[in-house]
């Protein structure tokens, strides 16, 4: 979480030298390479069937592709604490989905600790919308909840194929996919020689790509193997409490007490809906004997563990 609280400072120093769809392609190329010739390098064997090969490729349209277009549209308009306080909303309709998808129910417990943690982000980010520029502001929340949209659904198909395929070469060529379209873009809107080269670009691109991209999705990729979506998504409302600390450090943001509220608040929600805040309704499917799953074919295959 930290980490990726760490990506919107990151994008808006590096915009100031580069145009945004460029940035955005060039650190999904480069997360890319590196995880998948990490797995290459490692003899990590490659996803099998059409299936798995469908939804890697909606992981990359839906988290890098429309993830990255939207946060780095976002930073344009949007201060990087307050873009990181609202981009991370996403767990409320993450719940919404796992619940239809993945059978994961929250209890009430739970919800209410859902609630209080969009509270929170609410009382945050309130004192924007009554300061001036509103129009761009505006802008810049639609960008961001296109962001929130595109992880949303790619984390709920994470968690569909989890154990499924290997991690490494999974989100590796999830990222090289979803650059595709931003390529396609950068290339048809906006002039990639314009790049501005300087050490703090580069800087900001390589931790932006190795850190707060290849090795984030390789982290949360390994959690959603191990644990339930809600309860793990619930952890991205501390992503705030990050962001708004390094938007005090390193961008003059104000922090008042509206700020403090909200942080005492996202934590109380984290805390309600990682204690027995969720349930999983199980299929058939996941009734299986301990050690064994059906297959697609019907036949029984030794269970990941």
């Amino acid at each position: 979480m930290l980490l990726w609280a760490a990506c919107y400072p990151l994008i808006t120093i590096g915009i100031e030298f580069a145009p945004h769809l460029t940035f955005a392609a060039l650190r999904a190329i480069l997360a890319g390479l590196a995880l998948t010739g990490l797995a290459i390098a490692l003899r990590r064997p490659l996803p099998r069937g059409r299936r798995v090969w469908a939804m890697v490729a909606v992981i990359g349209v839906g988290a890098t592709s429309l993830g990255f277009l939207g946060m780095f549209h976002a930073a344009e308009f949007v201060s990087p604490g307050i873009a990181t306080v609202i981009a991370n909303t996403q767990p409320l309709l993450a719940a919404v989905l796992a619940g239809l998808v993945l059978n994961e129910r929250l209890t009430p417990r739970g919800k209410l600790g859902l609630i209080l943690g969009f509270v929170g982000i609410l009382v945050i980010a309130s004192p924007q919308f009554f300061a001036g520029g509103q129009a761009n502001y505006m802008i810049g929340i639609a960008y961001i909840i296109l962001a929130a949209f595109g992880i949303t659904i790619s984390n709920v198909v994470i968690k569909r194929i989890a154990g499924e395929v290997d991690v490494l070469m999974a989100m590796g060529l999830q990222m090289l996919i979803g650059s595709l379209p931003l390529v396609i873009a950068a290339w048809s809107l906006e002039d990639p020689t314009s790049i501005q080269w300087s050490f703090t670009f580069v800087g900001a691109l390589i931790v932006l790509s190795l850190f707060g991209s290849a090795l984030v999705y390789w982290l949360w990729f390994s959690i959603l193997q191990k644990a339930p979506l809600n309860r793990a998504n619930a952890f991205s409302f501390l992503i705030p409490i990050f962001g708004l600390t390094m938007g005090a450090l390193f961008f003059d943001e104000p922090l008042g007490l509206p700020q403090f509220v909200g942080i005492a608040l996202a934590i109380l929600g984290v805390g309600l809906v990682t204690r027995h805040g969720t349930r999983s309704e199980t299929s058939s499917r996941q009734n299986a004997p301990i050690g064994l799953q059906v297959s697609g074919g019907g036949r029984r295959e030794p269970q990941q563990t």
